[in-house]
């Protein structure tokens, strides 16, 4: 249910956007989703069906990418992605790691 109000927050600053450039139409928002964001793209397009209607938003596209969750080894720099087994860093082994990407949700472009 989370993605109600962030479906309404990607609204608004799209709106925002359209309207300091003086479009009337706003035909593709694109988003950049990572694994790790727990954001439901299925979610977020029927909430936008929902919030969008009656505004130039009404009817864009949605168009995600999605960012797999990557760490970065604290001991040796290596990035990589997690595997089913743990955290271990796959080149020396330390388990001291941090995510770099994938925990994210973001907006990356709008189309007017």
């Amino acid at each position: 249910m989370h993605e109600l109000p962030i479906t309404q927050s990607l609204l608004d600053i799209v709106l925002d956007h359209a309207s300091r450039v003086g479009a009337s139409r706003v035909t593709d928002v694109h988003l950049v989703v990572g694994d790790l964001a727990g954001v439901s793209s299925d979610c977020v397009e029927f909430y936008w069906e929902i919030v969008s209607r009656e505004t130039p938003a009404e009817g864009a596209r949605l168009h995600f990418r999605r960012v797999p969750l990557q760490f970065e080894c604290r001991e040796c720099g290596v990035v990589f992605e997690r595997s089913s087994e743990g955290f271990e860093c796959p080149s020396c082994g330390a388990e001291q790691v941090h995510v770099v990407s994938g925990d994210d949700c973001r907006l990356e472009a709008i189309d007017v």
